[in-house]
This record gives C-alpha cells, structure tokens and sequence, in this order.
C-alpha cells in the first residue's frame, strides 16, 4: 500500500526569521490524520535567516537527525558537542534522559535549509549522544543511520535504516528492505517510486514491501526510512 503526502499539503509555520513545512503534526501544527509514520515523528523542512535559529532548549528521550541542504547548521549541546554541517554531513543526537541544544543558522548573510528529524526510540532514559559525519555525495545509496551503526552510518537507538539516495535522471535502483514498510521523502527532483510519482517535498509510505523500485526524472536527492 502506498500513501502519498504532497508537499502543498504540509503544514507550514511562518515567524519572520522561520519558514518551516510539516509532513507530520508538530508544535501548534496538529492533524490527527498525520500523527508520524511507524517510529518516524516528525519531518520539518525548516528554512532559517541568517543570524537567526533555535536558541537553548530541552529534550528527552528522542532520536534527532539534522540533514543540511543548503547553508550551515551550527550546533552546540550539553554533552559538549558542536560543531558546524553543510550539505554532505549529518548529525544525529540521541536526546536520551534528557539534552539541552541549541541549533543556529551560521552564516550572517545566507539562510539555511534543513530538515528535522524525528524518531522515538526504542528504549527510554538512555545516556545522551551527539555525534556528526561527512558523506561524500556519490550517486546511489547511502546509509546515514542505523540501529549498529554498520558501513559507517552515524548510531540511532532504533531499528530503522536511513539513506540518502543520490539518483541521476533516468537511472533506475532498487533497494532491499530490512522491514516491511519504508517512508520516503523528496528533496530535489522528480522520483518514480514503485509506480506512485513525488515531487520535491513530498512524501509518501510503504508498508507490506520488501523492497522500493527508483526512476528519476532528473537528477534527485531524496531520504529513505527503513522502518520497523
């Protein structure tokens, strides 16, 4: 079964200094019909001002990937961590018993585009983590996170896989899932997934699959959950 969630149909927050799309309910964004995926919270497509960003706050027990698409996402946590990522590094921090961070647009000139992830664990009250990579962005799949860590993807504390897929136009792929639903969200381009077309900032879920057929329609950027 496929179910398609177009990108006009988000929810969206505007305040100035944010321009913010909601795939699932999130802050005073509420749709019952649209509560999160599986494990999958939220998705936000957040376009922040230059200078501007999210000041000093808490969370418990979650699971936050940041993913740059544009722009430079400076970060800083009660656990020490920080640091500044582009387009080509993710950062995931496990909010555990609880973590104070704060996420600010770097540059004083240009805005930053990311999107914000949420997952709920899979076990509660853990310690806090926060770490960031770099992926070199090669046409295919790439995997960012994953429950062990494995090909070297940035640890999540749930069962689920997340890729990138960098996929040139007209190029079919396919990947193999671990579960038997998956959420896809498109960045950029066109994208033929198992016969339903997205655009970019659409979404859409799979459940009773075992594997996701590609086609791109020019060249594509997009996020694949693997979820439980």
């Amino acid at each position: 079964m496929i179910t398609i969630r177009r990108s006009q149909d988000r929810g969206r927050v505007t305040m100035g200094w944010l321009d913010s799309h909601h795939t699932f309910s999130f802050g005073n964004y509420h749709d019952p019909r649209h509560m999160g995926f599986g494990h999958l919270r939220v998705i936000n497509d957040d376009v922040v001002q230059p200078g501007r960003g999210f000041g000093t706050h808490g969370h418990r027990n979650m699971e936050i990937v940041s993913y740059p698409v544009h722009g430079g996402l400076e970060h800083r946590d009660s656990t020490g961590g920080g640091g500044v990522i582009r387009h080509g590094q993710v950062q995931v921090m496990s909010a555990g018993r609880g973590i104070a961070h704060s996420e600010m647009n770097a540059s004083a000139t240009e805005s930053v585009r990311f999107l914000q992830i949420w997952l709920l664990p899979e076990k509660g009250g853990t310690e806090p983590h926060y770490e960031d990579r770099h992926f070199p962005l090669t046409d295919g799949f790439t995997l960012l996170a994953s429950p062990d860590a494995r090909d070297g993807s940035l640890r999540i504390g749930q069962d689920t896989d997340v890729y990138r897929l960098m996929l040139p136009s007209e190029q079919p792929s396919e990947l193999k899932l671990r579960h038997t639903r998956a959420w896809v969200q498109v960045i950029h381009g066109t994208l033929d997934v198992n016969g339903a077309r997205l655009f970019p900032g659409d979404g859409a879920s799979f459940t009773d699959t075992t594997a996701l057929s590609f086609t791109a329609d020019g060249d594509v950027e997009a996020l694949v959950f693997d979820l439980l």
